[in-house]
């Protein structure tokens, strides 16, 4: 039996989606009218076919209720605690506590550089925290729980009487319990929730928010010849076969965050598809949150023309997303990733 998904697309933005709305041409994407589609595309993996909306109640019987089940999870409007849906996008500023990440290790392993990074991101609009202990670099080696925790708490101690939302990057439910006792808003976990046994009933027994994310291996293996039958549908698998096992486990809450990991276990196509095709995870009626910045897709698509910022990749990659409805971007650069989105939403208007 063929399995179908349906992937949002022709989207339409600013006023001319609002126009669209009114005239009920188009369809508000998560219940936002800034941004809305005409047209979805039917993917099994054999092939694919994009029709108009209009034409949904053309289809066989069984896929019609199958597109028109998808679409109420596409168009519906997103709520998440704590967090306002309604503005995307949802701005995460990466806080990396080691010495060793690939991009910034060392620059705020230390309390008051840290303090001071994170008081800048706050001001340029990061609206969550993502603090980590642990680098996940490609090729990284595993750090013991007691050493990432030694890394994280003066940092997370001086934040638990601080106005922001915190997200804790960390695989491990030790580390996981000890900064709950502290201030943690949102658990990441880079791993899916496969590194620690543990780690599902810290989160039913806490209730905590958290990030499914999708990464093929380990940090040390992961970018070892990384391979999918089609990496969209696999991850898209991923994240359904995750969803009803969590709901097995006894997890009901909907604070969940769907994270299809660039760059971790892909390779630049897997990447590029990704990126391109992000809207399908729409359907899955979640959130969804990219993880782009300086990732090294930039540099294998720039070449001659990488930096080591990479600031002009991340914000075209992010705007990308953002034109797909993507709601939450991880990020180093948060002054400058919203100084673009405040210029582009302007002259979309």
């Amino acid at each position: 039996m063929n399995k179908y998904y349906t992937k949002a697309c022709n989207f339409y933005f600013g006023t001319t989606s609002q126009k669209n709305i009114r005239k009920k041409e188009s369809i508000p994407l998560n219940g936002q009218h800034l941004i809305s589609f005409d047209k979805v595309e039917i993917i099994n993996r054999k092939r694919s076919k994009i029709i108009n909306i209009k034409d949904i109640n053309k289809l066989p019987k069984n896929l019609k209720i199958k597109i028109n089940k998808d679409l109420k999870n596409i168009k519906k409007k997103k709520f998440f605690k704590q967090l306002n849906l309604s503005n995307i996008p949802i701005l995460m500023g990466i806080v990396n506590l080691t010495p060793d990440s690939f991009s910034d290790g060392g620059k705020y392993n230390k309390k008051n550089l840290a303090m001071r990074h994170v008081n800048n991101l706050l001001s340029n609009g990061a609206k969550i925290l993502d603090i980590g202990g642990e680098s996940t670099r490609p090729g990284a080696n595993d750090i013991s729980s007691t050493e990432e925790w030694n890394r994280l708490k003066l940092v997370l101690n001086s934040l638990k009487n601080k106005k922001c939302f915190i997200s804790l990057d960390t695989r491990k439910s030790f580390v996981m319990q000890k900064a709950s006792k502290l201030k943690v808003d949102l658990i990441n976990d880079v791993s899916g929730l496969n590194y620690d046994d543990k780690t599902i009933d810290f989160l039913k027994k806490t209730r905590k928010p958290f990030i499914i994310h999708h990464m093929r291996g380990t940090p040390k293996n992961m970018q070892t010849r990384p391979k999918y039958k089609n990496v969209l549908l696999d991850i898209y698998d991923f994240f359904e076969s995750k969803l009803k096992y969590i709901r097995k486990q006894g997890i009901k809450h909907n604070n969940i965050i769907l994270d299809p990991g660039i760059g971790f276990g892909k390779n630049l196509k897997h990447n590029i598809t990704l990126i391109k095709n992000i809207s399908i995870f729409h359907s899955l009626g979640l959130p969804i949150m990219l993880g782009l910045s300086r990732k090294r897709f930039i540099k294998d698509i720039s070449k001659k023309n990488d930096t080591k910022e990479r600031l002009g990749g991340t914000i075209s990659s992010c705007i990308q997303s953002y034109l797909q409805g993507v709601q939450i971007l991880r990020v180093h650069d948060v002054k400058e990733i919203n100084q673009a989105f405040k210029v582009f939403k302007e002259l979309q208007n």
